[in-house]
């Protein structure tokens, strides 16, 4: 029998306080534009590349947040991110091993930048 539970990841959900608002700050952290529609008045997929990253402040509530975090955004340049993440976000950690950090997004979710 094949096993009928693919190898991958289909999309990671964020919880958010304010659907718009973390729109609008993870798709400047991204570089990408905040033009999708808000689904359900609760739901944004972010374009990305690999797995999706779908924000839904249904599912906020402080206890839900990531205190750790539960993927990393890529990154070919680790030093010109971390200057990146300085400007856009709080909790910014030095860089560690050379390959990766960790900040905080608007709403406390701990989340990890790592060069590959």
């Amino acid at each position: 029998m094949v096993n009928p539970v693919a190898p991958e990841i289909g999309t990671v959900f964020v919880p958010v306080s304010d659907i718009a608002k973390a729109r609008d700050w993870y798709c400047s952290l991204l570089g990408v534009p905040a033009d999708g529609e808000i689904l359900f008045g609760h739901l944004y997929v972010l374009p990305m590349k690999g797995a999706g990253l779908v924000l839904d402040s249904k599912i906020f509530s402080p206890d839900a947040v990531f205190r750790v975090p539960a993927f990393h955004l890529n990154t070919s340049d680790i030093e010109a991110a971390h200057v990146h993440l300085q400007r856009a976000a709080s909790e910014v950690t030095e860089i560690r091993d050379g390959q990766w950090f960790n900040f905080r997004d608007p709403d406390g979710n701990l989340l990890m930048i790592c060069e590959c």
